[in-house]
């Protein structure tokens, strides 16, 4: 019988096929360590196995089940470079520090292929991501990019698509022109969420599921994080909450903001084959992305809603529905079996927030929808430095992450008005 997660509404596709998913025990009693990870999402797992392998104690603790979260309901689109394109972020960054942020998600790209292969995973790797544009105006910029991508940054496996080939690779006419990105995929998550627990576990990290965190505090030099059932006294501490911070610690709170994504999957698509026949994953080029793929099996994932506050609506599928058959017409009355959401942390630069919250705290969290790849690896970065240093983190906590405005009261509602209006301009 599926869990049904008491955060995120809707029991989705990957929890249907993920096999084994083992449960860890509730934390029970006090106790000390060297680090200790609040949230067991990609970024407190993969720190926690890193961690242990380094041979140092870690305890993580995570409010539900591993996979609860973003983690293991997200997309499992992994992209390529940071949330912006290169160019884009050289106009604001300069070129050096530019082309390091690229690298670092090349990097993060091979660390999931690498650890796959270690552990023995089977992620249900496709290769291939498309990124499409809805509006003419940006063709300029699509031309320009697999160029800038390969003479720049070293990557050549990007080529600009025409109308007739994006049609064609989308089986869909209602984009014009797009990127086709073959060095690059998508995955299922919850396959890699699951494996990295048993790695860790195996490892020497000491994990507990369904073990809230009160408070986080630094006490007498230590770090400190109370529970329901007792303490965790630690050097350092990690808190890898992301978007389900709450009012854990205000300063990843004001910086990293929730927002509602809801998917759906269809069945196999046997009787449409022309639709996305190579198999890989799509996002647009609205501001409220949608995205979508093909699973390893041939059924349609689709994510596009969005939502800014914390309700969950009473039918996922109704709305999932609809976008799909604005691009697949065919599809208007294709069964959803699956639907399912969660929250997507998101910052207002669109970039990682990687900090310092209080001394020998770190919080990192905020990756935008860009998470995949990026989560996964800032765990490793965040093991890194914390058993030594680490340059790539560094780079991340360079960014300059303004706070969301409002305050805790009024966050949320601009929010709202912002991302509403956002909405309405993908629509001209």
């Amino acid at each position: 019988m599926s869990w049904q997660s008491p955060i995120s509404p809707g029991v989705s596709w990957y929890e249907t096929t993920v096999g084994e998913r083992p449960e860890y025990a509730p934390m029970s009693g006090s106790c000390e360590t060297d680090i200790a990870i609040v949230g067991g999402g990609f970024t407190g797992l993969q720190a926690a196995y890193t961690l242990a392998r380094k041979g140092v104690r870690v305890v993580l603790i995570e409010a539900h089940r591993f996979g609860d979260g973003a983690s293991g309901r997200n997309g499992g689109q992994l992209g390529t470079g940071q949330r912006a394109w290169p160019e884009e972020l050289e106009e604001d960054l300069g070129y050096e520090r530019s082309k390091g942020l690229f690298d670092l998600a090349e990097h993060a790209k091979q660390y999931i292929h690498e650890f796959s292969a270690s552990e023995n995973l089977d992620i249900e790797y496709v290769p291939g991501q498309m990124n499409v544009s809805h509006k003419a105006g940006l063709e300029k910029y699509y031309r320009a990019n697999p160029e800038i991508a390969a003479k720049r940054y070293g990557y050549a496996h990007s080529t600009f698509m025409d109308k007739a080939e994006t049609q064609e690779r989308l089986g869909s006419t209602r984009y014009i022109f797009g990127v086709r990105d073959t060095g690059t995929g998508h995955i299922h998550p919850m396959k890699l969420l699951v494996g990295i627990a048993k790695a860790a576990k195996a490892a020497g990290a000491v994990l507990h599921e369904k073990t809230p965190a009160i408070k986080v505090d630094r006490v007498g030099g230590k770090a400190v994080i109370t529970t329901a059932k007792g303490t965790i006294t630690a050097d350092k501490a990690l808190i890898a909450c992301n978007a389900y911070i709450g009012n854990l610690e205000p300063k990843t709170a004001a910086h990293v903001m929730p927002i509602r994504s809801f998917i759906g999957a269809t069945p196999v698509l046997d009787k449409f084959p022309k639709i996305i026949p190579g198999g890989e994953s799509v996002a647009d080029s609205r501001f409220v992305v949608r995205y979508f793929r093909k699973s390893r099996d041939g059924r349609l994932l689709f994510g596009g809603r969005e939502a800014y506050t914390a309700d969950n609506p009473r039918d996922i599928t109704q709305h999932i529905r609809r976008q799909i058959a604005e691009i697949y017409p065919e599809l208007s009355n294709i069964e959803i079996p699956h639907a399912w959401g969660g929250s997507v942390g998101i910052t207002m630069s669109r970039q990682p927030y990687a900090r310092e919250v209080m001394p020998g705290i770190t919080s990192i969290g905020g990756y935008s929808g860009h998470g995949v790849m990026l989560s996964n690896y800032c765990g490793k970065l965040y093991a890194d430095a914390a058993t030594g240093s680490s340059a790539e983190l560094d780079m991340l906590k360079e960014f300059k992450i303004p706070a969301f405005p409002g305050g805790p009261r009024f966050r949320s509602p601009l929010l709202f008005l912002a991302m509403t209006w956002y909405a309405l301009r993908d629509k001209l």
